[in-house]
């Protein structure tokens, strides 16, 4: 059978032992590597939720295969407060994620108190001192968005108060980001206001992963590093046993191309099929026709997210009518906004494939839906931003999406 992937680039990601064995504070000798009291954690498995019920993710120490983003298991230090001034923050939009960077990191969340108000009014207090510390603050701007976006705002007010000397907003998921341009007279740019309302709060950086559009990035004043969940998804195919022959790369609007066309690159060069849609207001979209052949083929369409799921919807039953022999949904950022479950748990798809970047609630559990971890991805890129390690930062950064 043909290998689904091509082999690893040579700048893989095994290379982070050598990076691990560095020395990271000036006059100290500790390590991240077989320190004393030393923590195992990482998780060899990515999160799956089978048949709508979530499971609980193994902690191998052998190294997995593929490996786009597999990692030697390592014993990283337990550091305490005072042995390092990296510091990791979580918000409420998404509590488990945070935990579980944190946990692979070995390090321990900070403390921080958030509470709201009777009237709706967000507090928020640093429970530790973050003063001349690098401070990481994770939170996606997922719904309820203007809760969410309002919380990371005031959270990064108070590292900037308590004299942080670096403050990252770490926003798996950028909302507003779908409002990047304008398509009518007397729009607004939603995007580029939120990047100003995040520089103007006190961020000196911003890591984010799978933006809606590369321009948004333009948008912030200050350094943004891009990072795509789309090797967690690619590691995942590839542990499938499907033939690269019968494999084909769907993008389900023309706006996705690039995407679609870099993913089909790692799939051993698959080919590429383009779902041609009209959309006819917010959140309606028609499917017009079909580019490319799928007849008797394993279809893998590729999208950066799902809101409520009418684009692939429509795009695989189109696939289906073209004779499309399976059709498997794949996206970073799962947004679920109702009626999405109804529409993926319909049966047009073998599988939906999505990270959680964005938590999923118990109710949106269906059979065919599968949860990948960004965890490791995101706690390895806060290690070499964290270390200023900008020459091994590239394939953590980009699929070759122009």
């Amino acid at each position: 059978m043909t290998s689904l992937l091509h082999s690893a680039s040579p700048f893989s990601l095994a290379s982070r032992e050598s990076l691990r064995t560095r020395t990271f504070l000036p006059n100290r000798s500790c390590s991240r590597i077989a320190a004393r009291n030393g923590v195992r954690c990482n998780v060899g498995e990515p999160l799956k939720y089978a048949n709508g019920k979530p499971s609980t993710p193994l902690l191998k120490t052998e190294e997995m295969e593929p490996n786009f983003l597999a990692t030697k298991t390592h014993l990283v230090n337990a550091t305490t407060k005072n042995d390092t001034r990296l510091r990791i923050f979580s918000g409420t939009a998404n509590p488990a994620l945070s935990q579980e960077i944190a946990c692979n990191m070995g390090l321990e969340l900070g403390k921080i108190k958030i509470k709201r108000f009777a009237d709706g009014e967000i507090y928020v207090q640093l429970q530790e001192s973050v003063r001349g510390c690098d401070v990481y603050l994770v939170q996606p701007t997922c719904p309820p968005a203007n809760e969410n976006l309002m919380e990371l705002l005031i959270m990064i007010d108070a590292c900037r108060r308590a004299s942080a000397k670096n403050i990252t907003a770490v926003i798996p998921y950028f909302g507003y980001a779908r409002a990047d341009r304008k398509t009518q007279g007397r729009e607004s740019i939603a995007a580029k206001l939120v990047a100003n309302l995040i520089t103007e709060a006190g961020a000196n950086r911003v890591l984010a992963c799978d933006l809606h559009s590369g321009q948004s990035m333009g948008y912030f004043d200050i350094p943004v590093d891009h990072v795509y969940g789309q090797p967690v998804i690619l590691d995942y195919l590839a542990s499938k046993t499907i033939c690269s022959d019968d494999l084909v790369v769907v993008s389900p609007d023309v706006g996705g191309v690039a995407r679609a066309r870099a993913f089909a690159k790692k799939l051993s060069d698959a080919p590429l099929a383009i779902v041609d849609k009209r959309r006819h207001g917010h959140n309606v979209a028609e499917v017009m026709n079909l580019i490319g052949d799928v007849k008797g083929k394993v279809a893998v369409m590729v999208d950066d997210m799902i809101d409520t799921a009418g684009t692939i919807t429509k795009g695989a039953a189109l696939l289906h009518q073209e004779g499309a022999r399976e059709v498997y949904a794949c996206s970073t950022h799962a947004v679920f906004s109702p009626p999405a479950i109804e529409r993926l748990s319909s049966g047009l798809f073998q599988e939906v494939i999505i990270t959680n970047t964005i938590p999923v609630s118990e109710k949106n559990y269906f059979p065919q839906l599968t949860v990948l971890s960004v965890a490791n991805l995101l706690g390895e890129t806060i290690w070499r931003v964290h270390d200023d390690c900008s020459g091994a930062f590239e394939p953590f950064s980009t699929l070759g999406i122009d």
